[in-house]
């Protein structure tokens, strides 16, 4: 699984790859890690994750708004992320975990929220793509 950043307007993309639907989500999570943060240290508690939603877009929505939220709450910068995704009874769920770096260990920039513009999920031949663009 890998991210990249790319410059958007005047907002910050992610973009991301992974063999598996989890694996993707965490990478673009990942991403959006890097995109507060160009360092962190090693520390950190972990933290559980739990999502669902109606769509693979929305639950990847939801995810990467309930991290910042974590961040905001919890005064933890979100890395190491970790999840896997599933359809069960008509409903897309996520199950996962991150290490909460504390905020006072670094330094972030703000990320205030997660868009719909230009949102993409593609299965492709090696696993899947995904594609977000975050306010910053």
């Amino acid at each position: 699984m890998s991210f990249e950043l790319r410059d958007h307007t005047a907002d910050v993309a992610v973009a991301a790859e992974g063999e598996t639907l989890g694996g993707t989500f965490a990478a673009v999570a990942d991403g959006l890690a890097a995109a507060m943060c160009d360092e962190w240290p090693d520390d950190g508690d972990r933290f559980p994750v739990g999502i669902q939603s109606e769509s693979e877009e929305s639950l990847l929505f939801d995810y990467l708004d309930d991290l910042i939220y974590q961040r905001d709450v919890e005064n933890v910068l979100p890395v190491d992320n970790s999840c896997e995704v599933f359809f069960r009874n008509g409903t897309w769920v996520l199950r996962g975990e991150f290490r909460g770096v504390p905020l006072d260990r670094v330094s972030a920039r703000e990320v205030k929220a997660v868009t719909y513009s230009d949102m993409r999920i593609e299965r492709t031949a090696d696993g899947y793509e995904a594609y977000v663009v975050l306010d910053v």
